[in-house]
């Protein structure tokens, strides 16, 4: 199977599409996707598996979390399939509803951005604590 075909057989389902369009605004925790697709956990995991095995999603483990990131878009067939994604989610109304319930998420300190937070707050704490030593 070619790569290009692994690539296609990845994006024949709109969930996966979803998926992907939030992905491109960058690393996410798997919690924070269900949220926005408002699906199981074992549904979007079996998603996210799917775009592994494609290609398309890299993964990393955290702890009990899973972060999920686009696979490098190095030259070639990955590299235009995702600059073309990017100008395709913008012009949809399902791929926008998303990244506006993500952004709403982020904001009331959804997984991802609840994680940094703890950790630039546990930083500036140590800073502060070794400035006063």
């Amino acid at each position: 199977m070619t790569d290009l075909e692994r690539y296609f057989k990845g994006l024949a389902d709109i969930n996966r599409l979803r998926i992907l369009n939030l992905l491109t605004r960058g690393e996410l925790c798997g919690c924070d996707i269900q949220y926005v697709l408002e699906s199981s956990q074992p549904n979007v995991s079996r998603h996210l598996q799917y775009l592994k095995n494609s290609g398309l999603v890299l993964d990393r483990r955290e702890g009990y979390r899973v972060y999920y990131r686009l696979a490098e878009p190095h030259a070639g067939s990955r590299k235009s399939l995702f600059e073309f994604l990017q100008v395709a989610f913008k012009g949809e109304e399902p791929f926008r509803a998303d990244i506006k319930r993500l952004k709403e998420a982020i904001s009331q300190g959804a997984c991802t951005l609840s994680e940094m937070s703890a950790s630039k707050a546990l930083a500036t704490s140590k800073a502060g604590d070794s400035a006063r030593a």
